[in-house]
């Protein structure tokens, strides 16, 4: 199913401010937040889908390839199941539960489910950058690519727990499994309350008592993973596509990182890019251009056979529409467009030169431009601006 567009699900102008989004995403939250529609579905869902939408929306760089790509921008490459429907609502709030204040519990964020305990600091893995070369086309048709990639994965000793085959968790001896830590120091206002992260367990609210001997206790070790990645038609050179989950692990069983896929476009050996458009330089010779012919112009699946007409002049701009890129948000297609160049040519046989003597002086090839023979710049011109 299509994803809903993330302006839509908050509500706001694709104009609006930082404040205003995250003014609408507190609302959203608030009104699907699961204490207030207990075993509700699809208010977990709406819950989850603001969060996907105030994830990208608040990020300016993500908000950028978003308002240029669309999903595929920022989500696209994941290839469905994506996004924030395969995490847990704790998994949210350890991300965003930060701009609600005191809206739910009395520990200055959201109460944990099943207790109104503070929530445990969760784990989040760091994102990781790959370039994926690609032909035009792949880019014209999509593609999927396999690559290899380095990086934190989940150890398999331990299953990513941390903790020796056998061994348990027991709760931290210094927050007592809140994960955090309170400080009241006296001042000459009175008493002043700070809370932090808890030392010991580093606001996971448990230690280990036998770390894992493989990972030491972090629950990841280095290792390579094979990454499908599905990418869609029309991408541009320098586009970033981002794959949920797919970055380094996270250490004990914390939330994965993003892959970011960086797009880098290989050189056509004929055919030459301008957005969704192809450009082609063909070299036609003086005597098919003036009596006509038919040429083949490269495309991206082959060749098209085009007719020159008897007396084309230089820097004619046939189009074959169609023929040029998709749009990356299913816009339609391009056109490719055939810039006609007459070749002169430089080497000649004196009865070569005899023959084209006598040509001067005839009436016919007399250069008599008409107001249709234009510049090239300016049919470039017409056809954009039409």
């Amino acid at each position: 199913m299509a994803k809903r567009d993330f302006y839509e699900i908050l509500g706001v102008s694709k104009d609006a401010s930082e404040s205003e989004i995250k003014k609408a995403y507190r609302q959203k939250a608030l009104k699907y937040h699961p204490d207030k529609n207990p075993d509700d579905k699809q208010a977990e869902e709406n819950f989850k889908e603001a969060a996907e939408a105030y994830e990208v929306l608040s990020n300016k760089e993500k908000r950028s390839r978003y308002d240029r790509f669309g999903h595929a921008g920022v989500g696209g490459a994941a290839g469905g199941g994506g996004g924030y429907h395969h995490m847990s609502m704790d998994d949210i709030f350890s991300q965003f539960g930060d701009i609600f204040g005191g809206a739910f519990g009395g520990g200055g964020g959201f109460s944990s489910f099943g207790g109104g305990q503070r929530r445990r600091r969760v784990n989040r893995g760091s994102n990781l950058r790959v370039k994926v070369k690609l032909s035009l086309k792949e880019i014209a048709h999509g593609v999927e690519k396999k690559i290899k990639v380095h990086k934190y994965i989940e150890c398999t000793s331990c299953k990513g727990s941390g903790a020796k085959e056998g061994s348990s968790y027991t709760s931290c001896h210094t927050c007592h499994g809140s994960g955090q830590v309170t400080q009241v120091t006296n001042t000459f206002l009175g008493q002043m309350q700070t809370t932090s992260t808890c030392p010991t367990c580093g606001g996971q609210g448990q230690t280990i008592a036998n770390k894992c001997q493989v990972c030491a206790g972090d629950g990841i070790v280095r290792g390579n993973e094979v990454i499908s990645i599905n990418i869609p038609a029309g991408v541009e050179d320098g586009m970033q596509l981002s794959v949920s989950g797919k970055g380094n692990a996270a250490a004990r069983g914390g939330i994965a990182g993003d892959l970011i896929v960086l797009i880098e476009e290989e050189p056509h050996g004929s055919l030459e890019r301008d957005g969704m458009n192809l450009l082609h330089e063909a070299y036609i010779s003086f005597p098919d251009a003036a009596l006509g012919s038919v040429i083949d112009v490269p495309t991206i699946d082959g060749k098209a056979r085009v007719k020159i007409a008897p007396g084309t002049q230089g820097g004619k701009v046939l189009r074959l529409k169609g023929k040029g890129l998709p749009s990356v948000n299913s816009y339609g297609h391009g056109d490719l467009l055939v810039n006609v160049n007459v070749w002169t040519p430089k080497n000649l046989s004196r009865e070569e030169k005899e023959m084209l003597e006598r040509m001067k002086t005839s009436e016919n090839f007399k250069p008599n431009p008409s107001a249709r023979d234009k510049s090239f710049f300016s049919k470039m011109k017409d056809y954009f601006n039409n």
